[in-house]
């Protein structure tokens, strides 16, 4: 297979590219390429410009503060290997090892990750359970979306036609906090049939403080499960607030399709968050001695 034929270009700036998705039509982004070849090559995807990130080094960074920022352009194994991200964001790094193989990681980068926006991406998820704040600009200037405001339904996100990703930044929880992530896919590296994370923060008397739970694979976009985690705050943590949040995580909205049915999935959905509440609480109980 091959791709229809196409215009290349190769800008060097932030600003030159987001100049050619304003005077091109029918133009794509080109990142990693790990997503976007395979489909122009099956002619799923057939822009008639392709607009090339690679050169464009502004777009490559990590700063690390009171908030994270990360470049759109930030190769998956630089996040992989950073120690401070390991340090300030360790749920992060557990979802990343999960995303394709080292050859893939190589390349991938985050910002072709949530443009992608598959259902099942672990980087997807990550960032909602993160509240990532997504800047996008075009020639018209610079606009910050929510994460959660983003995923518009399959595969199809808030950007404009003219807009480019260029950053991701959200909050890192506060050091001490329990996180835990689990999935499962039908081989190592392929995309998760369901995934679950969950950040947990508790007080010295062992109750609840903070808790975020994501669940990814069951529908079009990630799911946070808002309304349990509000209902836990407060509570003590212990395995009847586990089997609590599991029975809420079994009964989210989802989809079937060639590899699973939607009751398989709302199964793995109460399996996997039980089995992240655990693992986060396992890491709280560790570092902050809960």
């Amino acid at each position: 297979m091959k791709p229809a034929p196409f215009g290349y270009h190769d800008p060097s700036t932030t600003d030159e590219a987001v100049a050619l998705l304003a005077t091109l039509e029918n133009a794509r982004a080109l990142a990693g390429g790990q997503s976007l070849v395979p489909m122009m090559n099956f002619r799923y995807a057939m822009p008639d410009h392709l607009i090339d990130l690679n050169g464009v080094a502004e777009l490559d960074r990590i700063e690390i503060g009171s908030d994270i920022v990360l470049g759109a352009m930030v190769r998956q194994r630089r996040i992989e290997f950073s120690k401070e991200l390991r340090h300030a964001c360790p749920i992060l790094i557990d979802a990343l090892l999960n995303v394709g193989h080292r050859q893939t990681r190589n390349r991938g980068t985050l910002g072709g990750s949530l443009c992608n926006l598959d259902p099942s991406a672990e980087l997807a998820a990550m960032m909602m359970l993160l509240d990532a704040r997504l800047t996008a600009r075009s020639a018209r200037g610079a606009r910050e979306i929510a994460m959660a405001d983003f995923a518009q339904g399959f595969m199809t996100t808030a950007l404009e036609p003219d807009e480019l990703l260029t950053q991701v930044a959200f909050t890192p929880w506060r050091t001490g906090h329990g996180h835990g992530f689990h999935e499962y896919a039908r081989r190592h590296g392929d995309f998760a049939i369901c995934s679950s994370g969950v950040l947990i923060e508790a007080d010295a008397r062992g109750a609840v403080t903070r808790l975020a739970i994501v669940i990814g694979g069951v529908g079009p976009a990630p799911v946070r499960l808002r309304e349990a985690e509000t209902a836990a705050v407060g509570q003590p943590i212990s395995a009847k607030l586990i089997a609590e949040i599991a029975a809420v995580a079994e009964r989210v909205d989802a989809v079937s399709d060639a590899h699973v049915g939607a009751d398989y999935r709302r199964h793995l959905a109460g399996v996997l968050t039980r089995r992240a509440m655990a693992s986060a609480i396992e890491e709280l109980k560790a570092v902050a001695h809960v």
